[in-house]
C-alpha cells in the first residue's frame, strides 16, 4: 500500500531543463569551455557537486567546482525570479496528492533553488520533506536522494510512489524500490530502457490522481 508520494522537481513540476541548459551553456561558453549535447545529457540527474566537477574536469571550465556551482545557482535564481516556468497543472497536481498523502520532494537541484521555487509557487506548505541530491552521497540515478526522502518522511521506500520524468530519475526511484509513475519529459525524453522500469506512464500531470498513484 502506498503511504507517501515523492515528487521530482525539474521536468515534473518545473519546466526548467531548458533554463538549466541555457544558463549553463552561457556560463560555460563565457568561460571558454565546451558545451554540446554530450555534456548536456551527461549532467542530467547529477548533483551540484557532480556536475560542477564535471564541467571543470571534462568540459574545460577553468573555475573551481565551488565557484562554478555558486555562479550557476546565482543565475538560476535570477531566471526563476523573472519567470517561474511551472508545468501546466503542477500546483493542482501537488494539491490533489497532498490532500491524501504526505509529500516529499527529491531533486537534483541545489537547496537554495528548491526552497525558492516552492516559495514562489506557493507549494512549500504541501511538502513535509524535501531533499537535494547535494545532501546525499550520490546523485541520480543512484537511489540515495529517494532513500533520504523516504527516511525524512518516516515511510519505507517500498511504500512510497515517485513521480519522475527523466532516465536518471526513473532509474533512481526504481533502484530505491519505489512505485514509479513516469511523466516523460517531452524535450528530454527518457530512453526506452529507463521507461520500462516505470510502473505507470502518464502523458501529463493532469492524469496524475491519488487513485493512479495508489493503484
Amino acid at each position: 500500500m502506498i503511504e507517501a508520494v515523492v515528487f521530482d522537481l525539474d521536468g515534473v513540476l518545473l519546466d526548467s531543463e531548458e533554463v538549466w541548459d541555457a544558463v549553463r551553456e552561457e556560463y560555460v561558453r563565457e568561460s571558454g569551455g565546451r558545451y554540446d549535447a554530450e555534456v548536456q545529457r551527461a549532467m542530467m540527474g547529477m548533483s551540484s557537486t557532480e556536475w560542477s566537477r564535471y564541467l571543470h574536469d571534462s568540459a574545460g571550465v577553468p573555475d573551481e567546482p565551488e565557484a562554478i556551482d555558486a555562479e550557476v545557482v546565482r543565475r538560476m535564481l535570477q531566471a526563476y525570479r523573472r519567470h517561474l516556468p511551472l508545468v501546466p497543472g503542477a500546483v493542482e497536481a501537488v494539491e490533489r496528492l497532498a490532500a491524501r498523502f504526505p509529500l516529499g520532494l527529491a531533486s537534483s537541484s541545489n537547496r537554495p533553488l528548491i526552497d525558492e521555487v516552492l516559495e514562489l509557487a506557493g507549494l512549500a506548505p504541501c511538502f513535509r520533506a524535501t531533499v537535494s541530491s547535494e545532501e546525499v552521497a550520490r546523485g541520480k540515478p543512484a537511489p540515495d536522494v529517494y532513500h533520504e526522502a523516504a527516511r525524512r518522511l518516516g515511510v519505507a521506500p517500498e511504500r512510497c510512489a515517485a513521480i519522475e520524468d527523466s532516465h536518471a530519475g526513473i532509474r533512481s526511484a526504481h533502484a530505491a524500490h519505489m512505485r514509479v509513475v513516469a511523466i516523460p519529459n517531452a524535450s528530454y525524453p527518457p530512453d526506452a530502457d529507463a521507461l520500462a522500469q516505470a510502473d505507470v506512464v502518464l502523458p501529463s500531470l493532469q492524469e496524475l490522481t491519488p487513485d493512479v498513484v495508489a493503484a
